[in-house]
This record gives C-alpha cells, structure tokens and sequence, in this order.
C-alpha cells in the first residue's frame, strides 16, 4: 500500500474533474447567449461603419446597420439590444430638447428595429448626458445638477421612447425618484407592459471613459458626476438604491460597472431576489480586448470567463460589447 492511501480521506475532489462528460455533469452556472443585451452605438447617416478607436471591434453604426445588427443578433439566440446614440454636436444644447424629439437618433433606431426584426427586444438609455452641451445626465444650475427639474424631462424622454416601441427602458441618470415618475406617466399614457430596468447601482467609475468617447461625450463634461453616481467604497448603499427603485416600479435591477462590482451584483439578488443585470462597461471591455488583440491574453477564454463570473454571481444577465462573438462561440 502506498504510504499515503491509508490516510486519504473518502473525499477525493478531483474525481469531479476527471472529464469533460463529469465536468459538464456538475457545472453549476452556464452561460448562453439568451444571457446577453448587446449595448449598440448609433450615429446619422446611411450605410455607416465606423470604428471606435478606443473600443477594438466596436462601431458607430448609422440605422439601417443597427437593422442588420439587431438582425444578427436575433439570429444568434440574443434576446435584446440597446441603444446608445451618438448625437451630432449641433443638437447637444442646454435645455437637451433633442432627448424627447419624436424621430431623434435612438427612437429612429428603435423604428426600424421593430419593423424589421419585431421579436428582438429593444432597449433604451433614459439619461441627458447625450443632449447636453455641459455632458451630464441632468440639467445644471449655478453649478449644481438639480434632481427635480431633472425628472420632469427623464419623464419626457422617456415616453417619447415608449411611444416609438422599445421594450425595455433603463434609466441611467441616478437622479433621486425618476423610476416612480417614469413608471406613473407609462401608466397614464397606457404604456402598462413596458419594462424599466433601472441603473440602480451606478458608481462613479473610470471605467466609462471608452463609452464617453463612443457616443462623443469626451471632453463635454464640466466637473465629474460625484454628486450623483455612487461612491465605489459604498455597498449598504446600492441595497437601499435598489429596495426604493424596486419599491418605485423598477421590474429589473443594474449594478454598473460589473466585474468591479461582482459582490454588489451577489448581495441585490440575495437581498431581492429579482432579475439582477450587470454592465460589463467599455473601460473592462477595452481592457480584455486590447490585451487580446496584443496576444497578452487567449481573448476567446478571458472573454468567456469575464462573462461566466456574472452568472455565478447571480446576475440573470449582462450587458456586453462582447455579445455577439460570444454567441457564436456558445453555438459552437
């Protein structure tokens, strides 16, 4: 008898990892592209495929490229996309009336999505950082982002998205009490099935800056956005976000940015017990895919892992620039 077998314990771990059938047999999270909303960046003009410097493999696309996006997605087994508009600098003003114009950008999009691929859900960013000229979510006066005057137009915003058919709304401006506003007026306006996933938990990241200069924000912003998106050393305070937005009509929940945030992520679906999304945000994506497109690291693995850690944390899905290679390799 070997001089270590008498002293074994029964337990032998490894024997659940003796194979890949075994090993399939016990993995507790998979991930499938039904796990995905695909963030897409939308700009004017026909025919559209421009390059994002700081994003590899990331695009501005004019609509009728969102259209055969939202087309690929929808054939991969992706459920939803969202929308994110890069508007043109003439219509970035103070009062942001382009947020809540009929035919802007994002709601052209939305059009033409429904029209030609009507069972993809379209989501939307309600926020005025797009449309305004100073770059943030709400409006500032004499040198403060006012939360009530705020609301009144993220209300306007969105119904006017409701109105050109998404199906998922998500409030990403963090002004205090804009989910029960938002969710009152669908009601008044019969928009009873829309669904608001609300940015509950929104830090005050560095991670954004990829994204800033997507949608052409970079440089916009006067001062930062402290006042109003989270501190990252708070977490007791992301609870009490979600429990009031929850509390306010919100039918699903985001932690932003995501692996940063994994524990965030953990505690909403435990406290709560609803659908909980992550951001997997431009700055993490940037950084996987640079390293790839370097040879530093196996992009393929470190994608999947990156996005497999949401689901053990209890995410119900993850918004991902990586969405669409993904799924073609979850399809095998």
């Amino acid at each position: 008898m070997h001089p270590t077998q008498a002293a074994f314990p029964a337990t032998r771990l490894r024997r659940l990892r003796k194979s890949p059938a075994i090993r399939s047999l016990v993995t507790q999270n998979v991930l499938t592209p039904a796990d995905f909303i695909w963030p897409v960046f939308v700009r004017e003009g026909e025919g559209i495929v421009e390059p994002v410097a700081s994003m590899p493999g990331v695009n501005r696309l004019s609509v009728d490229k969102v259209v055969d996006a939202a087309r690929e997605a929808h054939a991969l087994g992706i459920p939803a996309i969202c929308l994110f508009p890069f508007t043109p600098a003439e219509k970035k003003t103070e009062d942001c009336a382009e947020a809540w114009n009929p035919d802007n950008l994002s709601n052209r999009a939305t059009r033409a999505i429904k029209d030609a691929v009507p069972d993809i859900a379209v989501m939307t960013d309600v926020a005025l950082d797009p449309y305004n000229s100073k770059g943030h979510d709400g409006f500032e006066a004499n040198g403060e982002i006012v939360n009530d005057e705020t609301v009144e137009a993220l209300v306007k915003q969105a119904l006017s998205q409701a109105r050109a058919g998404c199906d998922i709304i998500g409030p990403s401006d963090m002004m205090d009490g804009r989910i029960g506003a938002i969710r009152r007026e669908l009601e008044r306006e019969g928009f009873r099935n829309t669904l608001l996933m609300s940015y509950s938990a929104k830090y005050a990241s560095a991670f954004y800056g990829p994204f800033r200069d997507a949608v052409g924000a970079s440089g916009a912003l006067k001062g930062d956005k402290t006042t109003y998106q989270m501190q990252p050393g708070n977490a007791d305070e992301a609870m009490r976000l979600v429990a009031r937005d929850l509390s306010e009509g919100a039918d699903m929940v985001m932690v932003k940015p995501g692996m940063p945030y994994l524990d965030i992520c953990r505690r909403a679906k435990d406290s709560f017990g609803v659908p909980v999304f992550a951001y997997q945000v431009s700055g993490e994506y940037a950084m996987l895919a640079g390293a790839s497109e370097r040879g530093w690291l196996d992009g393929d693995r470190v994608m999947l892992e990156s996005l497999t850690a949401f689901k053990r944390a209890g995410c119900d899905g993850v918004l991902t620039y990586f969405a669409p290679a993904a799924a073609r390799l979850l399809n095998g």
